[in-house]
C-alpha cells in the first residue's frame, strides 16, 4: 500500500440525529444489497476493507468527510440496516460495549450460516487477534474503542476498527481483509488511515521488525526471570535515551510477569501465538521489543504503519498526488450502485449530489 495524501479526523461529540441515522440505514443497505447482486459478498468485504471506498461510502449516506463519527455511524447505520439472512452478511461488534459482543454474536450468526465448530473458532481467533495486534503491536497512543467484524456466510470477514487519541482529539481507522491475511502479525493491514503520520511509532507488525519479533520469542521461551534481570538494571524512572539515543522513550514498567511465566510454559513457536497469548498486553510487547533492541541490537520498525492519510489524496500533493485510478474507482462503483438502486428520485439525486462533490474541478 502507498500512502495517499493528507486529512484531519477530529473527534466530533455529540450524537446523530435519528432522522438522520434512520435515511443512512436504508442507504448503506441498499447500496450494499446491489454489490451483493451484482458482484458478490466477497466484493463488498473488499470495498469495506479500503479506506479509499469507505470514506466516500460514508460520505455519500450522509456523513461528514472528516469526522471520526464516519467510522462509528456509518458501520453502524449498516449493521441496522442489514438483513443477514436476506444479504448473506452480518455485521458484528460495534463502538464501546458493543464491540465486546462479537464473540457471542459469532455464536449467533453460527446457526444462521450453518458455520462449523471450527469456522466459529477461526472467526473468534480473527476477531481477537485483529483487536489485540492494533492494541498491543502497533502502538501508536491509539485507543481501540470501536470494533467490527463484517462476515459472510462463507466464513469470509473484514474488520474495521478505531482508536482514539483523546489527548489530540483525533482518529485513527484500522482496515483488515481475510483474503489477504498470511499471518496477523506480519503487515496484517489491508489499510490504515490516520490523521497525519507520527514521528515514531513502535510497528511489530513491520517486515522490518522481523528479527525483533524472533528474538522476543527466545527471550520468552527462556527464563522469563532472566528478563527480569535485565529490566531491573534500567533505574525505573531513567529514560532510555542513553541507550538508544532517542527522546522521550521510557521503559515500561507494568509488565504481566504472570502472562510471561505462562508464556515460557506454553512454549510459542512464533510471534503470533506469543501474542495470542492472554495477557500479552503492550508493555510486555513494548519491553521484549526494548530488550531484545538493546541486548540483542535486533532493532524493532519506529515507522509509522500508515498507509492512507487520507481517502483519495491531498489537493496539495503532500505526502504524494491524489491516486486518481482509486478515486475514479470508487466514485464509479458508488455512482452504478445509487443508479441501480430502487430509491426514490429525490434520494438518488441528493446522494449523486454528494458524491460530486468529492470529485475534483
Amino acid at each position: 500500500m502507498e500512502r495517499g495524501g493528507y486529512a484531519e479526523l477530529p473527534l466530533h461529540y455529540g450524537t446523530t440525529p435519528r432522522w438522520l441515522f434512520e435515511r443512512m440505514k436504508i442507504l448503506s443497505a441498499e447500496i450494499a444489497k446491489i454489490i451483493i447482486d451484482d458482484f458478490g459478498t466477497v466484493e463488498l468485504l473488499r470495498r469495506l476493507a479500503n479506506p479509499y471506498w469507505f470514506q466516500a461510502f460514508s460520505c455519500v449516506i450522509g456523513f461528514d468527510w472528516h469526522s471520526s463519527g464516519t467510522t462509528t455511524v456509518t458501520l453502524g447505520a449498516l449493521k441496522s440496516g442489514v438483513d443477514a439472512e436476506e444479504f448473506g452478511i452480518a455485521v458484528l461488534g460495534g463502538k464501546g460495549k458493543s464491540s465486546m459482543k462479537v464473540q457471542e454474536e459469532i455464536e449467533k450468526y453460527a446457526e444462521i450460516f450453518s458455520w462449523n465448530s471450527q469456522k466459529v473458532d477461526e472467526l473468534k481467533y480473527a476477531s481477537r487477534m485483529a483487536a489485540k495486534v492494533d492494541n498491543a503491536c502497533v502502538q501508536d497512543d491509539y485507543q481501540l474503542y470501536h470494533h467490527v467484524m463484517v462476515v459472510d456466510e462463507k466464513g469470509n470477514w473484514t474488520v474495521v476498527q478505531q482508536g482514539m487519541n483523546t489527548e489530540k482529539r483525533y482518529a485513527r481507522r484500522y482496515h483488515w481483509l481475510s483474503l489477504k491475511i498470511d499471518n496477523y502479525v506480519n503487515e496484517p493491514h489491508s489499510g490504515i488511515i490516520s490523521e497525519k503520520i507520527h514521528p515514531r511509532v513502535l510497528d511489530m507488525t513491520s517486515r522490518e521488525s522481523e528479527e525483533c519479533r524472533k528474538v522476543s520469542v527466545d527471550l520468552v521461551k527462556d527464563n522469563p526471570m532472566k528478563l527480569k534481570k535485565y529490566i531491573v538494571e534500567v533505574p525505573r524512572r531513567e529514560s532510555l535515551d542513553r541507550f538508544l539515543g532517542i527522546k522521550s522513550i521510557k521503559m515500561p514498567w507494568r509488565i504481566n510477569w504472570d502472562a510471561l511465566r505462562k508464556a515460557y510454559d506454553f512454549q510459542p513457536k512464533n510471534y503470533e501465538e506469543l501474542i495470542g497469548i492472554r495477557g500479552i498486553g503492550p508493555s510486555t510487547v513494548r519491553a521484549l521489543a526494548y530488550i531484545a533492541d538493546v541486548i540483542y541490537g535486533a532493532e524493532p520498525s519506529w515507522k509509522d504503519p500508515v498507509k492512507y492519510t487520507f481517502a483519495v489524496g491531498g489537493k496539495d500533493g503532500v505526502p504524494k498526488p491524489i491516486d486518481r485510478k482509486a478515486y475514479d474507482e470508487a466514485i464509479k462503483m458508488l455512482q452504478l450502485t445509487i443508479e441501480e438502486s430502487t430509491l426514490g428520485i429525490k434520494e438518488k439525486k441528493e446522494m449523486l449530489k454528494r458524491l460530486r462533490s468529492l470529485v475534483p474541478p
